[in-house]
């Protein structure tokens, strides 16, 4: 009953989106987002597929931070993150982010050594 007097109180101040907006605006964001990646995933423009930085394609490296970009708005949006306090959204979106990018370190850099072992190495190709 506290809370409706507050919303009460700040109606006048704050214009308030209906959820037939908030729905429609996830919708355009998201898809808007998805397209740019079908498209690129369609083109592969040279430029971003011949250019590496830290042993990957440029176009990997944009897929990887719009797939990132999509997790953390439905997690904003869908689990409702944007009314919690800033301390609790930063540990649930902060937290996997950091891990998807050690993943990333980590399979990135044994990757790249067990290929050198493979071409320079003792072993071959014999599988």
């Amino acid at each position: 009953m506290a809370h409706e007097h507050k919303l009460a109180i700040f109606r006048g101040l704050l214009k308030f989106k209906s959820n037939t907006q908030k729905i429609w605006g996830v919708l355009i964001f998201l898809s808007i987002v998805t397209i740019i990646e079908v498209v690129l995933g369609i083109i592969k423009p040279r430029a971003l597929t011949h250019s590496y930085f830290l042993g990957m394609k440029l176009l990997n490296w944009i897929f990887i931070i719009l797939t990132l970009v999509k997790a953390y708005y439905i997690a904003w949006d869908f689990m409702h993150l944007r009314d919690e306090k800033t301390s609790l959204r930063r540990v649930i979106v902060w937290t996997p982010v950091f891990l998807v990018f050690y993943l990333m370190f980590i399979l990135l850099f044994e990757a790249d050594y067990i290929y050198s072992v493979f071409k320079d190495g003792f072993i071959t190709w014999d599988f």
